[in-house]
């Protein structure tokens, strides 16, 4: 694994991180309700991933990313942003069949992995609107069948015994690798219109037990029997072709050639996010943890086998991206491995509080295997800020730091009412409706 490393932290270290976060999402809240040349409008106010720079400005609402920003928001008086943010997105929906990877005329071929009914299910649980519940997973259904179960152009992503791939409606491979959020990576060998995803499919699986959950709250029993039946087709069929009995690890499945990836990613750890594992199998892929577990973080990719690229893969070692670390732990939490989630929790948290301390600010990546190293650069430049990486460090910072390890007081709010207030919004969300998908098992 890695040297040992002190892992505790104190007041002095977290406050003016958090602190910087707080105020940060004010710069990152975005308005844009009529259409400005490619820029798509949307009816409510958004966040967007990072003021950027003068060469590098943003301005849309991008899909995956609200997710993750939008985990910073929960307890906080930005909360009442995260029903909006969902309504852009079903917008977006709306006006173009798709949503697409960001709020772009020149994006509106492609999405990017969808988080949509796990962000409906939590505002739900926030606002208990079962009118609006019903009225949103329509959208969301439609996605599902349009989108990532379609068959013909424009979307034709369901190729293989039911499973999905990432597409463009260019037909481009590196176009397909967009979609998949992980620009660019190695674990598609740059041919990503051949792969079935590990991890977009465990989201596809996320989207039927939570359609089966949702038609249980609106009293439709049948509807969601048919759903929990989806869901344990394509359950089956991942375990038929996605996971490696005798290595006991998901990979990515090329079904041009009837070969899977020789790449190991932290794509295989979706599967225990989303809930889908046995303990037995989620017990033999813990055992691959040291395969990408650094000193700050867990890396994107193992580091063998080697592939070579003829562009930067910033989704790949020795990188470590924020929504990546959120996922995995949350996965680990959910199969009982609380000790490893805290671990590599802390080693995130370390890595982003040692460059916030240089820099003052926080990046959309980092280098989690020599922390403080610059990270491999992607196709544009390297991003400070930042949306997901703030609403994560919130995220784990209040479900792992002690009080002790906080701030006594937070900007304008006492540490105890902030910190209670997270806490309490967070675990009743994740608490509600873990118990809803448990009552369809």
């Amino acid at each position: 694994m890695s040297r040992n490393i002190n892992l505790s932290f104190t007041p002095e270290q977290t406050g003016p991180a958090l602190v910087y976060i707080e105020r940060y999402w004010h710069k990152l809240i975005a308005f844009s309700p009529h259409d400005q040349g490619t820029l798509i409008g949307v009816p409510r106010p958004y966040l967007v991933p990072s003021v950027g720079s003068e060469s590098f400005k943003f301005e849309e609402i991008f899909y995956w990313d609200s997710y993750f920003m939008a985990q910073g928001l929960l307890g906080t008086p930005l909360e009442s942003m995260y029903r909006g943010i969902v309504e852009d997105l079903m917008s977006l929906m709306g006006r173009y069949g798709i949503i697409p990877n960001a709020g772009r005329t020149y994006m509106t071929g492609r999405s990017q992995p969808p988080f949509m009914t796990s962000m409906i299910m939590q505002v739900y649980e926030l606002e208990h609107s079962k009118r609006w519940l019903e009225r949103a997973m329509d959208v969301a259904k439609e996605e599902y069948r349009s989108v990532w179960m379609g068959t013909v152009q424009p979307n034709w992503r369901q190729v293989f015994h039911g499973l999905s791939r990432y597409y463009d409606v260019n037909v481009l491979n590196d176009l397909a690798e967009c979609e998949s959020g992980w620009d660019m990576t190695t674990r598609f060998h740059r041919q990503a219109l051949s792969y079935i995803p590990v991890d977009l499919n465990a989201l596809l699986w996320r989207y039927e037990r939570d359609f089966a959950a949702a038609a249980l709250i609106l009293g439709d029993k049948e509807e969601s029997q048919e759903w929990q039946h989806r869901a344990v087709k394509r359950r089956a069929a991942m375990k038929q072709f996605l996971w490696d009995e005798e290595l006991g690890c998901w990979f990515d499945y090329n079904f041009m050639t009837g070969t899977k990836s020789s790449v190991w990613s932290l794509a295989a750890f979706y599967p225990m996010w989303v809930g889908m594992m046995s303990d037995t199998d989620a017990g033999r892929l813990m055992q691959h943890l040291p395969k990408f577990e650094g000193e700050g973080g867990l890396a994107t990719t193992a580091k063998e086998p080697l592939v070579v690229m003829d562009m930067p893969a910033q989704w790949a070692y020795p990188n470590g991206w924020a929504p990546l670390q959120l996922l995995a732990t949350e996965g680990m939490e959910r199969y009982g491995y609380h000790t490893e989630a805290e671990r590599v929790a802390r080693k995130w948290l370390r890595n982003n509080l040692q460059g916030f301390e240089t820099s003052g600010e926080f990046y959309e990546k980092y280098n989690v295997i020599a922390v403080g190293d610059e990270p491999v650069e992607g196709v544009y430049p390297s991003q400070t800020g930042f949306g997901w990486t703030n609403g994560v460090f919130t995220r784990l910072a209040e479900r792992y730091l002690t009080a002790e390890e906080l701030p006594p007081r937070m900007a304008a709010a006492s540490d105890k009412t902030w910190l209670a207030s997270l806490r309490s919004k967070q675990h009743q969300l994740a608490r509600v409706t873990d118990q809803l998908r448990q009552r369809l098992a």
